[in-house]
């Protein structure tokens, strides 16, 4: 049992002092058994102070310390190691957090805060003294990233790896890169094309021999852990002989003679898509592909093009890497069918649908064999919602809106605009893009959460009414060409990877990082790192700056080659347990195994997997397992304390 405990009491500035009596607490734990150091101190986080706790913690041979101050997600790791420069085991130090969870939760009752303050100190102290000295788990790594998605976000992170010398595998479900990027012409605020965009990284991507590249690709297991996972990687044949050059007059031909025709996902509809395919002649890589579920297998197309081969099967690689990057990118909201009469008025169509359509029409916009002139939006549908599951801001929609409203003007004679909104977040430089739509005749109208336009068909003409707001509530109505609903983003619809890495999901169901500010870009999953529109709404620029974040990260995680891991694991009592396999069952990581010990089956913990979550210790009939850094002692102690 720890028996020279010094204790340090942050005034934090104001923030804990001007509600916890800072100097009561102090005298209060001085008396505690084992306390023989107790400080108040205006910033225990000051260079100052750390240089002052390493001289206590050396001359008065302090073997553990309590330091009171803000959360331990700020500052665990700066009095872990003053505690380590101060040679004392940095899991000999506690930290309690007496501001967010006092001072500031508490600050209309001091009083009440400084009793908890001391309650939860003296709790930390009891805590202290049964810590015990632990060592960090060491384990090597492969210098390798799996980057799984090959849009805009997935060919920059693997760009930047690359380039701090990373290996990289990266995979792409689809047989074309570029993701949602790709169906967009002018962006804002660069007017550069989507397409510009995924062709500078894709020929940026083959002239580089640490990167390779799988279409057709997704992964369907994986085992092992940080620095040392196993994937397995299924890669669907693009039913093109490899090695060959596209003969474009061959793949038209190709096209011509097959019977299969659907509706092109990639134009939202508007075309027709024949089982051979490329979308676009710039399309990467370079050579078409099959979809062979929709194929029928009649070999109309090897007949005129040499190249295909339908005999191609699938194949399945394993892969060895060292952390996993998800970049799989977002879906448009699809609306239901009568949302703003989305399915049953014929010129009710998305934003992304309508501006394909603008690609599609050079000279006049035509849709449905009618001329277009008045064009309405209508912004916030699947977002925003008051009674649905999307109630977060997809923030990009408005300025996507405006952008292809002043694009659709520009392009085309005699077109007006009419914006239905609740409010417009054109936020940052993109204000401007809101200026000038103003400037050129654009008129917005905007209505309530709970009064939101109605669409609805009167005769030929389809209306939109509004009871606007800012005409102090006027009910105002606009015979509309083409309604336009301006929709946000929703995770994608077929997400697998979810499922095969455990990744967490946030309640916008997107994947969910573990703190959004301090660790942005890193997932509990250890080694499984999220970024772009996979993790959250965000548009190109925002993606990327994600993707060079979590390249960084995974590169500095396992370019070493080894990686040290927390020692806070559950441990198991092999002499007590008796396999059950409840333990197995709930544990989330799959960190818990079977294995046969002295004679008998029994549980045993996989160190490199275990995050210490804890969830196999109220399971266990016998209580044969321990929390490292937690145990029953410490907990108990502390509960003694509080009560």
């Amino acid at each position: 049992m720890r028996n020279k405990i010094g204790v340090y009491i942050c005034h934090c500035g104001s923030n804990i002092a001007d509600y916890v009596d800072v100097e009561k607490l102090k005298e209060i734990v001085a008396k505690e058994e084992g306390v023989v150091l107790a400080k108040t101190t205006m910033f225990a986080c000051a260079d100052s102070t750390q240089k002052e706790i390493v001289q206590d913690i050396q001359e008065k041979n302090l073997d553990a310390i309590v330091i009171a101050s803000c959360s331990p997600k700020l500052h665990l790791f700066t009095f872990r190691n003053i505690a380590i420069r101060a040679g004392l085991n940095p899991y000999n130090y506690i930290q309690v957090n007496i501001r967010e969870q006092c001072s500031w939760a508490h600050s209309d009752t001091p009083k009440q805060a400084t009793e908890k303050a001391i309650s939860l100190v003296l709790a930390g102290i009891e805590r202290a003294k049964h810590s015990k000295a632990l060592t960090t788990l060491k384990i090597s790594s492969v210098n390798t990233v799996a980057v799984v998605g090959a849009g805009v976000a997935g060919m920059r992170a693997a760009i930047e790896l690359a380039d701090m010398g990373t290996q990289v595998f990266l995979i792409e479900r689809e047989y074309f890169v570029g993701g949602r990027s790709s169906q967009w012409n002018k962006l804002f605020t660069t007017d550069e094309t989507g397409q510009e965009i995924v062709a500078k990284l894709y020929k940026k991507i083959i002239t580089y021999n640490n990167i390779t590249l799988f279409t057709g690709a997704e992964i369907v297991s994986k085992s092992g852990s940080v620095g040392d996972f196993d994937i397995k990687v299924k890669i669907n044949p693009r039913y093109i002989k490899p090695g060959c050059k596209l003969d474009w007059a061959k793949f038209e031909k190709a096209v011509e003679v097959c019977p299969v025709e659907f509706d092109d996902p990639f134009n939202f509809g508007l075309t027709k898509q024949k089982a051979i395919y490329k979308n676009y002649p710039s399309e990467f890589p370079e050579i078409p592909a099959i979809d062979y579920d929709k194929c029928n297998k009649c070999g109309e197309c090897v007949k005129v093009y040499e190249d295909i081969d339908l005999n191609q099967k699938p194949e399945t690689i394993n892969i060895n890497t060292g952390a996993v990057l998800l970049t799989t990118g977002f879906d448009p909201y699809e609306p239901e069918k009568g949302e703003f009469a989305f399915d049953e008025i014929d010129n009710v169509i998305t934003l992304q649908k309508f501006k394909r359509l603008i690609e599609l029409n050079e000279k006049e916009l035509i849709y449905r064999n009618r001329k277009i002139r008045n064009i309405a939006y209508i912004y916030c549908v699947g977002s925003r919602q008051l009674d649905g599951e999307n109630k977060y801001c997809s923030r990009y929609c408005c300025t996507s809106a405006i952008h292809t409203a002043i694009l659709v003007k520009n392009k085309y004679s005699d077109i007006n605009n009419f914006h239905f909104n609740r409010g417009i977040r054109t936020y940052g430089k993109q204000e401007v893009l809101y200026t000038e739509s103003s400037e050129i005749g654009d008129i917005f109208l905007q209505s309530f959460e709970d009064s939101p336009p109605v669409v609805e068909k009167q005769g030929k003409d389809t209306i939109v009414k509004i009871n606007d707001i800012l005409t102090c509530g006027k009910e105002l109505e606009v015979v509309a060409d083409l309604v336009v609903l301006v929709t946000g983003m929703v995770p994608r619809k077929i997400n697998t990877i979810a499922d095969v890495l455990k990744v967490p999901i946030g309640r916008d169901k997107f994947f969910n990082e573990i703190h959004p500010k301090l660790r942005p870009v890193e997932t509990v999953i250890d080694g499984v790192l999220i970024a772009g529109s996979c993790q959250a709404p965000l548009n190109i620029t925002e993606s990327v700056k994600s993707a060079l974040s979590a390249a960084s990260k995974a590169n500095s995680l396992i370019s070493k080659g080894e990686i040290e891991l927390e020692p806070t694991l559950a441990k198991i009592d092999e002499t007590i347990c008796e396999w059950c396999d409840k333990c197995s069952e709930i544990c989330p990581y799959d960190a818990i195994i079977k294995t046969k010990h002295g004679g008998k089956i029994i549980a045993v913990v996989n160190e490199t997997s275990c995050k210490g979550c804890g969830m196999c210790l109220p399971v266990c009939p016998v209580n044969a397992i321990q929390l490292i850094g937690y145990t029953d002692v410490e907990i108990e102690s502390m509960i003694e304390a509080l009560i």
